[in-house]
């Protein structure tokens, strides 16, 4: 006979051997229904009748006759209750409650043959009742018996009560009872502990494995994901490199560089200006430098296969970026791509060419713009100004086409002075402000940088008692607006009043337009010791400072070596 293990025994890890315990035979009783309910239906204690005696002790309770009706669907569980197969009561247990059970009443002829009143403390002997879940504190812990190690319920007459369950069926028994019901409706329920396939150690089954699936998803994760993250940092690099080192990448595989774009742009608006005597080379540089065309040698070459020189017209033009230089050279023929209602004068532009793009752009005669220019006074500009040159004020202004050249003029005229007192210029100063700040705008490139160094050369160089030396200034003194180189002959013409290398101080008056940051670079430069500058690129406006005429004579020959390279860097320095 199987030992019989106490509550201690299920709950103590290392139990004390014990002397097995005979079991009283347990009368057989009625087997369970199919579907044994989840919880038992319990009969309220019934008064046994007057002189009839109590049922001895061990002694089962009278059967009942069975009633005529159907039975209900929920029934109570027999004497034969899981709990009671789980855990057998000790012998002095079983004592206590055979005691109790001979006290109890049975139920009365007239109730339903199926339930029988539950006994207070089951006996080893007869029924171990079983409790309700609110009652025992116990019963939601452990749920229905376990089958035996096959699968198979026990053989009838053997007593399965008196079969004391190991801890592994009780483990098995708690993973059953907590299956999902769902699952179990299915067959999803495993009968024992799991195979490597279908179950997962608790009692489940499962269609996607158990545990060690799990664990081979988890090893495939930790390899895979690695490896994703360095193809994706690979591929980052490479797209950002490419991105932004096209050229170098190119040029270290070995791929051609692209010279032109395709297509008729990236729907980005440019607006490019042709002005009066611009040639094929300065129309090439202009929609480079706006970012219409790839290179300069993409327009300038395609000019070179045309029979005639295109008729280029003076004026402000719609484009677009990123266009192929056909698109472009079409686009600046086209007259419906010419802008009359948008007036763009840019930085740096002079007088001259400032009334030329006024007159091609609003369509008023450059003969009307000339003599309004001349009339200071009505303007609003001191007469004892040399001209107009530097107070038209560089931006965009929206005409409507009616306006006459005095009141255009008058416009960019109070522009400039509004950005003038913006920037805290006092009106007494705005002679030599513009001034200086026209010099450094014709000086400058387009690192915004230098704006504050070159103010600080000329800053420099008259705290010290020096020329300023600005070829600039020089040239626009000769008429030469297009360009800073001069001659040994024009820097000694001191009957040049624009001539900073024969004449000490600033020029009589400004040699272009300056902008907002000119202006603000006059006003503040930035610290710093240099005395001498010249740019080295004139395409990115590389430009390097000196503090001797060693270093600036070194750095003037790069100048001329930089010219001399390429047609479109000749360009530049025409």
């Amino acid at each position: 006979m199987a030992e019989e293990l106490s509550w201690e025994d299920i709950f103590n890890p290392n139990p004390t051997p014990r002397q097995p315990v005979e079991p009283t035979p347990e009368p057989l009783v009625e087997p369970q229904l199919a579907y044994p309910p989840t919880r038992a239906f319990e009969m309220p204690p019934v008064a046994p009748a007057v002189g009839e005696p109590a049922p001895a002790v061990g002694e089962p309770a009278p059967a009942v006759a069975e009633p005529e009706q159907n039975p209900p669907v929920r029934s109570y569980r027999t004497p034969e209750s899981d709990l009671a197969r789980e855990f057998p009561l000790s012998p002095a247990a079983a004592a206590v409650g055979a005691a109790a059970a001979a006290a109890a009443p049975v139920a009365t002829a007239g109730a339903a043959s199926q339930y029988t009143a539950p006994a207070p403390f089951p006996t080893a002997a007869t029924a171990r009742f079983t409790p309700r879940e609110d009652d025992d504190p116990f019963a939601s812990l452990f749920g229905p018996a376990a089958p035996s190690a096959d699968g198979a319920a026990p053989e009838s007459g053997v007593d399965a009560a008196a079969i004391p369950l190991r801890r592994r069926e009780a483990r098995e028994g708690e993973g059953r009872r907590r299956a999902p019901e769902a699952a179990v409706a299915a067959g999803a329920v495993s009968g024992g502990r799991g195979s490597r396939e279908g179950g997962n150690g608790n009692g489940y089954g499962g269609g996607n494995g158990g545990r060690p699936k799990k664990k081979r998803r988890l090893r495939w994760l930790k390899i895979t994901l690695p490896i994703v993250i360095v193809l994706a940092l690979i591929g980052g690099t490479a797209g950002y490199g490419w991105v932004n080192y096209n050229h170098q990448v190119r040029a270290l595989l070995g791929i051609p560089l692209p010279t032109d774009y395709t297509g008729n742009g990236n729907g980005t608006e440019a607006i490019v200006t042709i002005k009066s005597g611009d040639i094929g080379s300065d129309i090439a540089r202009t929609l480079h430098d706006k970012g219409v065309t790839l290179t300069f040698d993409a327009f300038y070459n395609l000019l070179l296969t045309q029979k005639e020189q295109p008729p280029f017209q003076p004026g402000n033009f719609k484009l677009e970026q990123h266009m192929s230089a056909k698109s472009a050279l079409d686009a600046l023929l086209d007259p419906a791509r010419k802008v009359t209602d948008k007036l763009l004068i840019t930085e740096g532009t002079t007088l001259p060419g400032a009334l030329q793009t006024i007159a091609d752009t609003a369509g008023i005669p450059l003969a009307d713009l000339q003599t309004a220019a001349l009339d200071l006074a009505a303007l609003g500009v001191p007469a004892t100004e040399p001209s107009l040159e530097g107070y038209l004020f560089p931006a965009t202004y929206q005409l409507d086409g009616g306006q006459t050249a005095h009141q255009v003029l008058k416009l960019l005229v109070d522009t400039m002075y509004q950005h003038l007192d913006a920037a805290g210029v006092a009106v007494a100063q705005r002679h030599a402000v513009l001034t200086m700040a026209s010099i450094i705008q014709r000086e400058s490139g387009p690192n915004t940088d230098d704006f504050y160094k070159i103010s600080r050369v000329f800053a420099n160089r008259i705290a010290q008692g020096m020329n300023l030396q600005s070829d600039a200034t020089v040239a626009y003194g000769t008429g030469n607006l297009k360009t800073v180189y001069t001659t040994d002959a024009e820097r000694a013409d001191a009957s040049n009043r624009y001539n900073t290398y024969a004449n000490p101080g600033l020029p009589i008056g400004p040699i272009g337009l300056p902008g907002d940051l000119a202006i603000t670079a006059a006003l503040h430069p930035v610290d710093g010791p240099w005395l001498f500058f010249v740019p080295i690129n004139l395409q990115t406006g590389e430009t390097v400072f000196s503090e001797t005429v060693e270093q600036h004579d070194a750095a003037v020959a790069q100048l001329h070596k930089w010219c001399a390279a390429s047609k479109e860097n000749d360009s530049y320095c025409q």
